[in-house]
């Protein structure tokens, strides 16, 4: 059984969008403008890169992905890595040529067949929308969150809003950085 791991950067209030620098969001690009960069504080990041085997998105975080990660040096690892897309309506012919393997998953059972699947971690990055489903439906089992000190108001959640039981965590790994940042890894208790 493969361990599924969503990484996000999010907001003290649960927001997940444009961490990066996506232009349609108005607080774009918070990780790096708005709170100081350390080093060590993304130390979780080239871990991660290290020890998932295989990385599953959304259809919008796998057409963004793609047209930069390939060319970037500090995501080797991730480039060459086999990619799971769960998109109803992504096709053969709009998957890129440069970026490795990649197989397209059209529902969330399909996900749950990965995950019955010999090997190592799958790691989940952005997709917002698949997170918040594959939560919903018991599917997740770890999150790596860096929690950084702001509130950026509106913006994609990674957690759903839906009206659920109780889902318990368990902490097994957290620091807090000089410049706010806060590393919680937590277990998802099934």
């Amino acid at each position: 059984m493969r361990t599924l791991i969503s990484t996000a950067f999010i907001s003290l209030d649960g927001v997940v969008e444009g961490p990066a620098g996506e232009p349609a969001y108005r607080n774009s690009d918070w990780t790096m403008k708005d709170v100081e960069f350390l080093l060590e504080a993304y130390e979780i990041k080239g871990r991660e890169q290290e020890e998932a085997t295989a990385m599953l998105l959304g259809r919008d975080s796998y057409v963004g992905f793609a047209q930069v990660w390939p060319a970037m040096d500090e995501f080797a690892g991730y480039n060459a890595m086999p990619k799971y897309v769960v998109s109803t309506t992504l096709t053969e012919d709009d998957l890129v040529t440069n970026w490795g393997e990649t197989t397209i998953l059209r529902s969330l059972d399909e996900v749950a067949a990965l995950k019955r699947t010999e090997g190592g971690p799958v790691i989940i990055h952005g997709s917002a929308s698949l997170n918040r489903s594959l939560s919903d439906a018991g599917l997740i089992d770890r999150y790596h969150l860096l929690v950084f000190p702001l509130l950026l108001g509106a913006g994609k959640r990674l957690f759903s809003s839906t009206d659920k039981d109780t889902q318990k965590l368990k902490l097994v790994e957290h620091a807090v950085y000089a410049n706010g940042i806060q590393k919680n890894v937590f277990d998802v208790v099934h």
